[in-house]
């Protein structure tokens, strides 16, 4: 009915208003030839369908749109819809299509600096994967010619009632819908007066999976398979789409009798030989495609064929019974030269059924595009550790991402396929793919140094050097570990897109951590890797249980605990605590910095994960969990709890009903094992002991000879001094023996071997030391320079070593208390200091004594005998007197006189 002009106008502003969001005074003037002009998406990915019909110079308008989500999917502007002008293409609208479209109808307006004479394509563009889910090609509207791609049929480019034509129309859209059930669908057009119908069936199913549709016999009342006439497509091995024209005479596979006879569900021209193709194969293949796990394939045949036998005519205006199917296909071999259906099994109306159709009426009750359960149905390829993986380069045929280079990535001779990989499990991969294609494991989706796009990414293996060819391979190694993310990519380092993703899971959790061990009663396993600065740690029950929990300390009370649950909706959880008490109050939350948090649960089996630092940041705070510290060099006490509920809040005693581990387990970070916590084993109390009979009474013994027995006549000060030293030296390598016997092994990791083998080296050297002595001079000669030289070097490293071995000793004691949490450690360490005490003691008051005999002998009131001079070493040359006394000795010598009796 034709409106009058104000009301036009008002409308037509009203319409700016809305759709174009220009103020009052703004116009989109029609002057462009694509105005008025329509035309349909070419599918290329994500289920899109639609038209597009342009309005004017600022507007679109979008009909019947179907489309699956993206993560980031806008319009797109481009020259060209090849991979490169596309991937440098431009947003042209601000409207996001961020989610599922279900035969929406909207308008779209440009942006303001974008102009139809800029784009040449227009696409619905996802950009972080640079992904073109469809798109139009705007020349179609200034050319009026047809895209190259496959025809449709006649009709499909007939006019609309308002007297704009369309000049393209995609395969994938028909004219009718109808839904056979919940995955499976079959759109037709008809075009009766040219004799033919173009069937377009369309299923979310497996990828050698067939799709069946036709009619059955008009004769056939119970028994609609038998005598019907229907096409079977599917897709090859290699990947292409195949349509065949099929007659049922059994319910079986097509069988060849041994009388000639062939009965079945056989192609037409299994009944009548090969021969006979071209006159009883009356299906024609249009287009086929396999996008996000569905299949679509378009083809044509006669309503009315010439071949009377085997095809049943189609009267278009009655309603005629239909019958289809969905099922595995059997792939030719040297008996069967066809893809043969196999039984479709499963329940009817979802794998089989029919129904009442008459073509000629338009039906459209397919709401919103098919959405397969698994949209990853390209090749899977899953990683061995002992067989590499080999990478090559080829055209690109069925790239899974388009656009795409000409040339993508091969693995195994698979074009760009899904590689799934496990943590913990190397990886190899031989790398032939030329050497300008460098492989790298990466977390851009595009790749092609993502750097180059001022995109941040991490390179988890490979770069500019993995390159090699056929006649020289270059191996690459990757271990994905428990920090690698879910989704990966495998990517070209100098183009981009031309690999895909890379699955990575879970792995056996002995394979993604360096080290573990059997806590105690062998009911929970935990296992660990250790960085520089931090620790990974998981926890797996080996029975069913509520909850899962482990505790760093010798018991419950005053311990820091971990606990891992699924919580009321099926989400793992992992919470911190620090237990102070025995009770359901005494459990305090704590905020610790876990990252790589994991928790599962596998038939009530559960494991827990996470990375913590092995000293918390936190500052000058005294929060409890800062002093939760974890130091590698030191076991690690671990105990561990199992129940039967757990909650994050509001704990009660029924949380605190569980199964516990009997004793401590000390965890050996570094060296990869465990004991059980228990008393002092015997042979290391033994190893103690003879530490401290060495460092503590032998060896200070036979310094103090050294320093205060010199004045003793003839040499026992020195017989002293030797046996002494020897004997001490005899047991600390004894005890030495004995310790790195028991503990099967020799690990300089804590501060107390680290003391006691610096102790026991300078040890060693004294008596080297004293058998590299320099000869004593003769009486009456003055001490050379080397003699001196020694006695510095032999006195000072003797008293280093000493010192050294007092620290061993005291931090044994330490190292005794960390390990085994002794009672008496504390008493130990004091009756240590004591004894050290009234040693120093004694040494202070000997070395009081033997300053006053020197200022006895400086003052001539000394008891040396005349001439008593035997042994040199009885003289001190590093005493302040010991030179002037050698000296007055000496000239005391020259001095002397042979007095003789008087004769009367």
């Amino acid at each position: 009915m034709p409106r009058k002009p104000n009301i036009l106008g008002f409308l037509f502003s009203l319409f700016f208003l809305t759709f174009c969001h220009a103020d009052p005074g703004s116009n989109c003037p029609k002057t462009s030839p694509l105005v008025n002009s329509e035309s349909e998406f070419k599918m290329v990915q994500h289920q899109l369908r639609g038209s597009i019909k342009i309005i004017d110079d600022c507007s679109f308008k979008v009909s019947d749109f179907d489309m699956l989500p993206g993560s980031d999917v806008q319009w797109w502007g481009a020259a060209a819809p090849d991979f490169t002008n596309l991937s440098a293409g431009f947003v042209v609208s601000d409207q996001k299509l961020n989610e599922t479209y279900k035969s929406a109808s909207f308008t779209v307006r440009l942006r303001d600096n974008v102009t139809w004479d800029r784009i040449q394509v227009l696409a619905v563009w996802d950009r972080p994967t640079a992904s073109d889910f469809g798109h139009v090609i705007l020349g179609d509207f200034r050319s009026g010619s047809s895209d190259p791609a496959p025809s449709p049929s006649p009709s499909s480019a007939t006019g609309s009632g308002n007297g704009t034509g369309r000049v393209h129309t995609e395969p994938t859209m028909l004219e009718n819908c109808k839904v056979l059930s919940k995955n499976y669908r079959v759109r037709w057009t008809l075009t009766s007066e040219e004799n033919i119908i173009d069937i377009g069936l369309e299923a979310a199913t497996g990828t050698m999976n067939y799709m069946a549709f036709g009619w059955s016999s008009p004769n056939s009342t119970s028994e609609l398979m038998l005598g019907a006439d229907v096409a079977v497509t599917g897709f090859k091995e290699d990947g292409l789409p195949f349509v065949n024209d099929f007659y049922i005479t059994k319910y079986s596979e097509c069988t060849l009798y041994k009388d000639g006879e062939v009965k079945g569900v056989c192609p037409d021209t299994r009944y009548e030989g090969p021969g006979q193709n071209g006159e009883v194969n009356n299906t024609k293949l249009v287009y086929g495609q396999r996008r996000d796990a569905v299949s679509f394939i378009r083809y044509q045949r006669p309503l009315i064929s010439d071949d009377k036998k085997y095809d049943l005519p189609v009267n278009h205006t009655e309603k005629m019974t239909v019958i289809w199917a969905l099922g595995p296909i059997r792939p030719p071999d040297l008996l069967q030269p066809h893809y043969l259906p196999q039984n479709h099994g499963g329940p009817r109306l979802v794998v089989f059924g029919h129904l009442v159709l008459n073509v000629s009426e338009h039906v459209n009750d397919c709401l919103g595009p098919l959405d397969a359960e698994d949209k990853e149905d390209q090749h899977l390829i899953i990683a061995d550790a002992n067989a590499p993986l080999v990478v090559t380069s080829g055209p690109a045929l069925h790239y899974p991402n388009p656009p795409n280079p000409s040339k993508v990535l091969y693995i195994n001779k698979k074009e760009a396929p899904m590689l799934r990989v496990e943590r913990g499990v190397p990886v190899k991969f031989s790398v032939q793919a030329g050497h300008n294609v460098a492989l790298y494991i990466t977390s851009d989706p595009l790749g092609g140094n993502a750097t180059l796009r001022n995109v941040t990414e991490t390179i988890y293996a490979g770069g500019p050097k993995a390159q090699g060819v056929q006649a020289s391979p270059m191996e690459l190694v990757w271990q994905p570990d428990r920090n690698t993310p879910d989704q990966v990519y495998y990517q070209s380092l100098y183009e981009q897109k031309m690999g895909y993703r890379v699955q990575v899971v879970d792995g056996g959790l002995p394979d993604m951590y360096n080290n573990s061990v059997i806590l105690d009663d062998q009911q929970v396993t935990l296992f660990w890797t250790l960085s520089e600065k931090s620790i990974s740690i998981a926890v797996r029950g080996e029975k069913k249980s509520g909850f899962l929990a482990i505790g760093f300390g010798r018991g419950m009370v005053n311990s820091y605990a971990y606990v891992g649950w699924i919580d009321n909706i099926g989400k793992g959880r992992v919470n911190t605590y620090w237990i102070d008490g025995k009770d359901a109050s005494s459990v305090h939350p704590t905020i610790e910095n876990l990252t790589y948090v994991r928790c599962r649960s596998e038939n009530g089996i559960i494991s827990f994960e996470f990375t913590r630092p092995l000293n918390p940041s936190c500052g000058k705070s005294d929060r409890p969990e800062c002093r939760n510290i974890i130091d590698r060099t030191t076991p690690l006490k671990v105990i561990w709890a199992m129940g039967s509920t757990w909650t994050d809040e509001h704990l009660s005693e029924q949380n605190m009903h569980f199964v516990t581990s009997s004793r401590p387990i000390r965890v050996l970070l570094m060296r990869g094992s465990a004991e059980a916590e228990q008393d002092l084993q015997p042979v290391l109390a033994v190893h103690g002991f003879m530490m401290f009979l060495a460092w503590g009474m032998l060896l200070p013994g036979g310094i103090l000879a050294a320093r205060y027995l010199k004045h003793v006549k003839g040499d026992g000060w020195y017989k002293i001094h030797v046996y002494l030293q020897y004997s001490g030296l005899v047991i600390v390598l004894l005890a030495l023996l004995f310790a790195v016997a028991e503990l099967r092994g020799f690990y300089v990791s804590s501060l107390h071997v680290k003391f006691g083998i610096t102790a026991i080296f300078l040890a060693c050297i004294q008596p080297v030391n004293a058998f590299l002595r320099p000869k004593r001079p003769a009486h009456g000669e003055e001490v050379s320079s080397k003699r001196i030289l020694w006695e510095y070097f032999h006195v000072i490293g003797g008293r280093c070593a000493f010192v050294v071995g007092i620290a061993a000793l005291f931090s044994g004691m330490k190292h005794l208390g960390d390990r085994y949490d002794g009672e008496n450690v504390h008493g130990l360490n004091w009756a240590l200091i004591i004894w050290f005490l009234i040693g120093a003691l004694i040494v202070m008051y000997l070395e009081y004594r033997e300053k006053q005999q020197r200022r006895d002998r400086s003052f001539g009131r000394s008891n040396w005998v005349l001439g008593n001079l035997e042994e040199d070493d009885s003289v001190d040359l590093l005493s302040p007197n010991g030179v002037h006394a050698e000296k007055e000795s000496q000239t005391s010598g020259r001095m002397e006189v042979q007095l003789e009796p008087l004769n009367r």
